[in-house]
């Protein structure tokens, strides 16, 4: 009687198990289930209500208004103003602290990021005490160059950038570290200068970061309130943004500001939905 060839079989094989490889998980323990359902919920439920209590048959009429497209066109075109600003100021600030050695470099990474937990309110405050007409700055601008930047369509962006910077800011330097340093070496030893180096090689490796972290920086100029409130007002046509147009709405017209609100709740997914092959290809 031949005996079977069991060369090279896995032992839980033999006995009928799953073949090495392929482990099998064990379903999700129900203490973190329950959290994590709930968790979801407390995440969706004001999003679902939103949606529910949205008034579906006057929303044409409500989003024809000249009021709204005034504050949805001041609202794009600030938002892309500062996010081009961020792009100029903060690539080249999330080079110097991803490439470039200095001492205190680390205190300078947190102060570029504390706009991400300063409330915006402080950061309006900030901002007018640095750059109103009596600020540390902001003097000098109005005497010697006639600027003025509160309760200006420029201070709007002004605002905004501040607080969307710091978001490109992070997403570039992360780039920036996990990038091969080997190919900006390999060009310096071909003769390419720094800045040659940082044009034709640096730039193209990490423009994936750079569309992510623009994309998130704009997100969160539209979404701006506080900041812009303090520093630039609330002026209809010229500083009055979405965010305070719902403001403004909920006291007066409640149909108006969930109207408001669902057109940044469709510009907030269509932003994630930009982002999610990003993300799939990061994780």
């Amino acid at each position: 009687m031949t005996r079977p060839d069991t060369t090279g079989t896995a032992p839980d094989t033999l006995m009928g198990g799953p073949p090495r490889g392929r482990v099998r998980m064990p379903g999700t323990p129900l203490p973190l289930l329950l959290p994590a359902l709930v968790g979801l919920a407390f995440l969706l439920l004001p999003l679902v209500a939103l949606l529910v209590r949205a008034p579906w048959h006057g929303l044409p009429h409500q989003l024809t208004s000249a009021e709204v497209w005034q504050a949805l066109r001041l609202s794009l075109v600030s938002a892309t103003a500062a996010t081009a600003v961020s792009l100029v100021l903060g690539v080249p600030l999330a080079w110097l602290l991803a490439r470039t050695e200095f001492p205190g470099r680390s205190v300078v990474r947190a102060l570029v990021t504390l706009p991400l937990v300063l409330p915006p309110v402080v950061g309006g405050v900030a901002l007018l005490l640095a750059l109103g007409r009596n600020g540390v700055v902001g003097r000098w601008l109005d005497s010697w160059f006639g600027i003025t930047l509160p309760f200006t369509t420029a201070g709007v962006v002004v605002a905004e950038a501040f607080v969307a910077m710091p978001f490109l800011v992070v997403s570039v330097e992360g780039t920036l570290r996990a990038a091969d340093r080997r190919y900006e070496e390999a060009a310096a030893t071909l003769g390419a200068s720094r800045l040659t180096a940082f044009r034709r090689v640096t730039l193209p490796l990490i423009a994936p970061g750079i569309g992510a972290g623009a994309v998130l920086a704009w997100a969160r100029a539209l979404g701006e309130f506080g900041a812009t409130i303090t520093f630039a007002g609330n002026f209809p046509g010229r500083t009055q943004t979405m965010p305070l147009a719902v403001y403004l709405a909920l006291q007066n017209d409640p149909a108006a500001a969930v109207a408001l609100s669902l057109v940044l709740l469709a510009v907030s997914v269509a932003v994630l939905a930009g982002l999610r092959d990003r993300w799939m290809r990061v994780s």
